[in-house]
């Protein structure tokens, strides 16, 4: 096979490319990886984002999960101090069950 970007020389580096073309700066970026272990869907971001509006969606809704594919898609803090939460009685006893209610 040869060369994606020069078609002269036979590729010999990873997402079709020669040798040249693929240490060439710039090159490499403009073909994607051909391989089955590249990366896909949403890309993975560790760092500082934007703060995203709150929701009032409850955690576990498919409302939330939507918001939540949303804010990941563009970038955005997955969350927020204000998103709505569920609400929890503190319990007298460490082993006592925690009644969970869902606001109607």
């Amino acid at each position: 096979m040869l060369c994606r970007h020069c078609q002269k020389v036979k590729s010999n580096r990873p997402r079709g490319l020669c040798w040249s073309c693929y240490y060439t700066p710039g090159v490499r970026d403009l073909y994607p990886s051909t391989s089955k272990f590249a990366r896909r869907g949403v890309k993975d971001f560790n760092g500082r984002a934007r703060m995203p509006e709150p929701t009032s969606a409850l955690p576990g809704t498919p409302e939330k999960v939507a918001i939540l594919e949303q804010r990941a898609r563009l970038g955005l803090s997955l969350w927020h101090p204000l998103d709505a939460r569920l609400s929890t009685t503190p319990a007298a006893d460490e082993d006592a069950p925690v009644t969970i209610s869902l606001a109607s």
